[in-house]
């Protein structure tokens, strides 16, 4: 079984949570360690047939949506950091255009960085659980510095 890096599952999930749930899909091929990446929206296509026999080596990388990093993640960050202004947040998110206007408020807030500090921790934090879960082995990454 291959190992992965964490910044290429890293940018597979930022891949295919970067469009609407459905419209981007990377799948992580867990013998050779060779992610394929797919887009119902363009010319990025890296077909497997159906009948290959190593689709069953296959494990999709989730949509944001699928681990609770997407709405969820804002309400759970609003109600630690701005209680006051959840109803407001809820109203935002009643319509298009939300994380634009989520973020202004933050900025207002003075908490932009602090949502975005939290927001990659806990992403990191639960892709790396989902490798876990899917015994998904990642080598070391030598730490910046």
């Amino acid at each position: 079984m291959a190992k992965f890096s964490f910044s290429d599952i890293s940018d597979a999930f930022l891949w295919v949570s970067s469009a609407m749930y459905g419209m981007n899909s990377a799948m992580l091929h867990k013998d050779t360690g060779k992610i394929f990446y797919h887009s119902e929206m363009g010319d990025i296509d890296e077909i497997i047939e159906d009948d290959d026999p190593i689709w069953e080596q296959f494990i999709y990388v989730p949509h944001k949506n699928d681990l609770d990093l997407g709405k969820e993640l804002v309400f759970e960050f609003v109600n630690k950091h701005l209680p006051q202004k959840y109803d407001l947040v809820w109203n935002i998110f009643r319509s298009g255009g939300a994380y634009g206007r989520y973020k202004t408020l933050l900025d207002q807030n003075g908490l932009l960085q602090t949502w975005y500090d939290y927001e990659n921790n806990r992403t990191e934090h639960e892709i790396r659980k989902w490798c876990q879960r899917n015994k998904i082995e990642l080598e070391e990454e030598p730490e910046e510095g």
